[in-house]
C-alpha cells in the first residue's frame, strides 16, 4: 500500500497527515497552530479534519492554558490496526530502510516489532552478506532506531535454519503483520519451507 493508496482510502491528504502524526506520536498532544506550522496545512483544513475525528472519537481534546490540545485516543476500537497500518506506511518508505536496501548483496529485509507494532524478537531481520558496522551505522541515523534490535544471517545459514523449521526464524517470516520491504529470495524461502 502506498500514501496515495492511503490517500485514496482517508480521501484528505490533510486527514492522512493528521492520522499519521496522532498515531506514531500516541504519547504527545498537539494544539492547531503547532499541527498547521508541522503539517504545512490550512488551518481551516486542520480544524475541519479534527473535528471530523473528535466526533468519531479517534482523537479526544482537552482545554490547557486557554489553548486546545487534542491527543489520540488509544482506546478507540481500531487503534490498534490503524496505528500498525500507519507505521508499516511510514516504515517502508523510511530514508533508513531505503539505505538498507542499497546496501550491496542484501537478499531480505523484514520489518517487525517496533517498526510494525508487534511483539517480536527482533524489530529487524537482514540476509545477505552485510557487515554489521555498516547496519549501525544507518540505523544511527534516525535517533528513534537506536534501541532497534536486529538480526543479520548469511543467506545459506538463512535458508538452512529456515529448512528445520527453526523457531526465531519461523515465528518471524510467517506473521502476516510483519512486513518484507525487499526480497532478492523468494523462490529460495518457498523451497526452504517445504
Amino acid at each position: 500500500m502506498s500514501s496515495s493508496a492511503l490517500k485514496a482510502l482517508f480521501s484528505s491528504q490533510t486527514r492522512v497527515k493528521l492520522l499519521s502524526t496522532f498515531l506514531l506520536h500516541p504519547d504527545q498532544e498537539f494544539f492547531i497552530r503547532e499541527l498547521t506550522r508541522l503539517l504545512n496545512e490550512q488551518i481551516n483544513s486542520i480544524r475541519r479534519e479534527l473535528e471530523n475525528l473528535r466526533r468519531i472519537g479517534l482523537v479526544r481534546a482537552r482545554h490547557k492554558n486557554r489553548k486546545k490540545y487534542y491527543r489520540i485516543d488509544e482506546d478507540f476500537p481500531l487503534y490498534p490496526e490503524l496505528r500498525s497500518m500507519f507505521a508499516k506506511e511510514i516504515q517502508a518508505d523510511s530514508p533508513v530502510v531505503a539505505g538498507i536496501k542499497k546496501l550491496p548483496k542484501v537478499d531480505l529485509i523484514v520489518l517487525a516489532g517496533t517498526f510494525v507494532g508487534t511483539e517480536s524478537k527482533v524489530d529487524l531481520l537482514v540476509v545477505g552478506d552485510v557487515k554489521k558496522e555498516m547496519l549501525e551505522a544507518l540505523l544511527l541515523q534516525d535517533p528513534g532506531l537506536k534501541n532497534i534490535k536486529y538480526s543479520i544471517f548469511a543467506q545459506g545459514d538463512f535458508l538452512y535454519r529456515l529448512s528445520l523449521k527453526d523457531r526465531f526464524i519461523s515465528d518471524i517470516i510467517n506473521d502476516p503483520r510483519h512486513l518484507v520491504v525487499h526480497n532478492q529470495i523468494g523462490k529460495q524461502i518457498e523451497e526452504a519451507k517445504k
